[in-house]
Formats: structure tokens, C-alpha cells, sequence
């Protein structure tokens, strides 16, 4: 069993939230397409995270006076950083005169666990990262959202931890297989040529056939397979 806490969110914190993304967009000169979590729906392991390149950064906001509530917790947040093997970040916030700001220099970034300055740019390389089970589920559940939103299915919430069903909470108990491969896979039945790897931040080739009714009173819950 895991306890799962649905923390609710502040005004105040949602317009520090929006200020931290705002920032984050401006830093890298142009609009950050690959967000992860972008969005103040619970539950908060991180408050923000973004693919930039094969590197991977989980945020989480908080306000040097202590003063603003703020959800989630550091644990969550090196639990999602561990399970992606993605980078562990804390993003320091000030109210001046009535805004936010950033309180670092530069992207505002601190490693969660040294306190040292990150710049998420000098992070990225050419290596190949295979994907983990984390990331491999958090994708399968975007593609099962994303489907249900275009169905008009209400969505409450989601996740992508792999341990935990189920994934995604809406109206209406149903199970869904996603199957992912590499889109330069042979896709060899015999198996002579082996499958190749999911690198992170690479082409992927998905099937998704839609849901499966589940019994009554059990909640939306998603598979993978690759």
C-alpha cells in the first residue's frame, strides 16, 4: 500500500509557481517544449520538471523566509529524481513589494543535495540514456491522458510512479496497455536482431488501443510493455 497525499494549492503559492516557470522559460531564451510536470494538479512529488536534451530536472519551489505553504516534500522530490535518474533540484523563491522572484542568479537552480548552483545546459551530452521504468511509465500515461481528455473523460488526477495503481484517476474504472518501442526498431519476431534500447529524448513508436472496462469500484489504472 502507499499513502498518496493530495495536497491542495495555495493562491499564493500558484502565483509563486507561475513566477518559477516564467523564469525558467525566459533563462533558456525561447519556449521549453519537453516539460514533464507543468501543471499544479496533485499528487507533488516535484513541482516542476522538464527534459532539456538526455538530461532530466525535477524542481521544487520554496521560500527562503518560510513563509508560504508549500506542497510536497524534499523526500518526494529525490524519489521521483531517483526512480528517473534525473537531477534533484530546489528553485529558492523571495516576495518583494508583492512579486516573486527568483533568488539565485542564473536559472535559480540549486542541487537538492550539495545546495551548489546548476545550470541545466552544461549537463546535457551526446551519451545515450536508456529510459527507466519511471520514464517509461510517465510517457504511457501521457498518451493514456491525453486520450481520455480528447474523449471528454473528467480526469482528477495522474502520476508516473510504476509502483503505484492506479496511474490515473477519472470518471469512470478502466485499464490500459500501452506498448512502446524505439522507432528504429527492427521489430524482428524471430528475435536474431535484438530490440533496440529506448534512449531517452529519442523517436519512440507507441500503440495505444484504447481501454478495457474494469470491475466497479476500482479506479483508471494503465500498463506498459516494450
Amino acid at each position: 500500500m502507499h499513502e498518496i497525499e493530495m495536497h491542495e494549492v495555495s493562491e499564493e503559492f500558484a502565483r509563486c509557481w507561475q513566477t518559477a516557470g516564467q523564469h525558467l522559460q525566459t533563462h533558456i531564451q525561447g519556449p521549453l517544449r519537453s516539460w514533464l510536470k507543468a501543471n499544479l494538479i496533485p499528487p507533488f512529488l516535484e513541482h516542476l520538471s522538464f527534459r532539456l536534451g538526455n538530461q532530466l530536472f525535477f524542481l521544487r519551489i520554496e521560500d527562503v523566509d518560510g513563509q508560504l505553504q508549500v506542497p510536497g516534500s524534499r523526500k518526494g522530490l529525490w524519489t521521483i529524481a531517483e526512480g528517473c535518474k534525473g537531477y534533484a533540484c530546489l528553485m529558492p523563491m523571495r516576495r518583494r513589494a508583492g512579486c516573486w522572484l527568483a533568488d539565485e542568479a542564473g536559472w535559480g537552480l540549486l542541487d537538492a543535495e550539495t545546495g551548489r548552483s546548476i545550470d541545466p545546459i552544461t549537463l546535457v551530452s551526446e551519451e545515450c540514456i536508456e529510459m527507466t521504468d519511471w520514464e517509461l511509465q510517465d510517457f504511457a500515461v501521457q498518451i493514456v491522458r491525453d486520450e481520455l481528455q480528447k474523449s471528454g473523460r473528467k480526469l482528477m488526477s495522474w502520476h508516473g510512479n510504476p509502483a503505484v495503481d492506479p496511474s490515473i484517476w477519472f470518471v469512470g474504472g478502466h485499464f490500459a496497455s500501452v506498448i512502446v518501442a524505439n522507432a528504429k526498431d527492427a521489430f524482428d519476431p524471430t528475435g536474431v536482431v535484438p530490440a533496440t534500447p529506448l534512449w531517452r529524448g529519442h523517436a519512440l513508436t507507441v500503440s495505444f488501443e484504447g481501454l478495457v472496462a474494469r470491475p466497479v469500484g476500482r479506479a483508471g489504472s494503465l500498463d506498459w510493455a516494450e
